[in-house]
């Protein structure tokens, strides 16, 4: 509470006019206290008028008081400074380099709270205050402070700019609109503003709905990629355990294959070493037979031999030669042939492109809905850009190709055309030879009096003088309209005004699936005039229309 009699008391003792405290104060008969400097400064401002009036109630005074210095309130003065308190605002109301300040102030100028579009003015909290309490000054529209508002001013006359001109896009003051604009369309700045900011809350409507659709689709995404990542690795549980079960079972089937095969051998090795010591034992006989054959043939006496030969043990029964056939080892190349046919046959089934464990058939495609970014540069612009030619078959008669078909001028006289029923017979008109799909760019230069740039569908009518045949007039055709001094764009017969930078060269872009129709100003730099979001159902021809004679158009050869 202490803190705000403090406030009250420097309010009392501060100069209405420079805001500070109270130097050498005077006090008018009205009652209003000044700065001696501040007051004989502002009444030798209203000399001219010979009626002076205070600053603060505008009570008049004639002839111009004398002014006295008031003691009393001199000494209060002097007596609130030795308290060490300022009556001035603190150094956070006065305005600094990069804030709004009061035009009103004098010295050190206060923060401006508000600016007022009528008087052009910048006011602060006390300057304000008139505007509040004063009943025509409640009708002035006050804005936030502006460091514009001589923006508004008509630098050629001087004058508020209350009106726009819609026909060369740009407010103007009540005596342009009478001089150099005279005949344009020109409506209240107030009014365009109107249609303009109900331009702003559908654009405004459009982005908000494209924000929640893209945080729909966000959302949507997100749960494709938690569905994905659970998928896949499903998939991975899966087939490890399918692997796995795969791997034992060779395991498993090599297992027994070597089992047989180690039990076969065993037999057949058996079977083996039985005759190979039956056909031993064989042998020693004979051997032992031999060896008393040889000895009893060695005898001499003939009579013995006779005696002894009788005696000698027969011959056992030999080892049937058949059973001691060496067998061929087709057995195991049997087996080794069944495990390479095995291994053959698991290799195709693996390579079968029916059969083959592949993403190919199952491939995860997620693509946003909407389009994708536009080229920023006119570089990259140019990696879309069509060599495009026209088609003579579709000109009107009184348009002349030149240039190799890419330039086009309206004649006085018709030229030779043979008869085609892709020809354009009313409307001064022209298609390309080439259709376009996917995403293209081409560019536009043009001389005299202005140039139609469209693209069309081939389906669009070509006989008579009906809007059916007319580019931007029907629901197969998108026309870009360029003139000296505007622009327009037309679909379906409806037409909007279209601001932006002067040129004679403009870059068409085409998104044919993504459904934009972008149209640029050409220069160092790409501005954007006009954008179309749309659906296009069927491959777009580029056209160009003609309206005025001696006026050309050509399809540049971009680089």
């Amino acid at each position: 509470m202490a803190q705000k009699g403090v406030q009250l008391d420097q309010e009392a003792f501060s100069c209405p006019i420079c805001l500070d405290l109270l130097k050498d104060p005077v006090t008018t008969t009205c009652g209003h206290s000044y700065c001696m400097k501040c007051i004989k400064s502002h009444w030798d401002g209203e000399d001219e008028k010979r009626i002076h009036s205070c600053p603060q109630c505008r009570q008049t005074f004639t002839p111009r008081p004398v002014l006295k210095k008031n003691t009393m309130l001199a000494a209060l003065v002097e007596e609130l400074k030795k308290t060490g308190l300022q009556a001035a605002p603190a150094d956070h109301c006065y305005a600094g380099p990069e804030d709004v300040a009061c035009d009103v102030c004098t010295g050190r100028k206060l923060k401006a709270l508000k600016s007022c579009l009528v008087c052009l003015v910048s006011y602060c909290e006390k300057h304000l205050q008139p505007h509040h309490d004063v009943a025509p000054l409640k009708k002035h529209k006050l804005v936030e402070p502006s460091k514009k508002l001589q923006e508004n001013i008509c630098s050629r006359h001087d004058e508020v700019m209350k009106i726009f001109c819609r026909t060369d896009q740009q407010c103007i003051c009540y005596l342009c609109s009478v001089d150099e604009h005279k005949g344009h369309d020109t409506v209240p700045a107030a009014a365009e503003r109107t249609e303009r900011q109900r331009e702003l809350e559908v654009s405004r409507l459009n982005i908000q709905q494209r924000i929640q659709d893209r945080e729909k689709d966000v959302k949507e995404l997100q749960q494709e990629v938690e569905a994905i990542n659970g998928s896949a690795d499903k998939a991975v549980e899966d087939s490890e355990k399918i692997f796995t079960e795969l791997i034992r079972l060779m395991e498993k089937r090599r297992s027994d294959v070597k089992q047989q095969v180690r039990s076969q051998q065993e037999t057949e090795v058996s079977r083996v070493k039985d005759l190979q010591e039956k056909l031993e034992q064989e042998i020693t006989e004979l051997k032992r037979k031999d060896a008393e054959l040889e000895q009893l043939s060695h005898t001499e006496d003939h009579n013995q031999f006779l005696h002894n030969y009788p005696s000698l043990s027969p011959l056992s029964q030999s080892t049937d030669s058949s059973s001691i056939k060496i067998r061929p080892l087709r057995d195991f190349e049997d087996v080794t042939a069944a495990v390479s046919e095995l291994r053959d046959k698991l290799q195709d089934v693996l390579r079968d492109q029916r059969t083959n464990i592949s993403l190919t058939d199952t491939e995860v495609h997620v693509s946003l809905s909407g389009p994708e970014p536009e080229p920023k540069t006119r570089a990259e612009f140019l990696k879309y850009s069509r060599e495009l030619t026209l088609d003579p078959n579709t000109a009107h008669t009184h348009l002349l190709l030149s240039e190799g078909n890419r330039k086009v001028t309206r004649m006085k006289q018709p030229q030779f055309y043979s008869s085609h029923p892709d020809r354009f017979t009313n409307w001064a008109q022209v298609l390309t030879t080439e259709s376009l799909t996917g995403r293209c760019y081409w560019e536009v230069e043009w001389r005299g009096g202005g140039v139609h740039v469209a693209v069309a569908y081939k389906n669009i009518s070509r006989a008579g003088d009906s809007h059916e045949c007319l580019f931007g007039f029907n629901d197969k055709s998108w026309r870009f309209d360029c003139f000296p001094n505007s622009y327009f764009f037309y679909y379906n017969s409806v037409r909007t005004r279209v601001s932006g930078p002067r040129s004679y060269k403009f870059g068409v872009y085409l998104d044919h699936s993504a459904g934009i129709l972008s149209f640029y100003s050409v220069s160092e730099t790409m501005t954007l005039l006009h954008r179309v979001q749309t659906t296009f159902t069927q491959p777009l021809y580029a056209g160009l229309q003609i309206y005025y004679r001696e006026t050309s158009a050509e399809l540049c050869k971009v680089k």
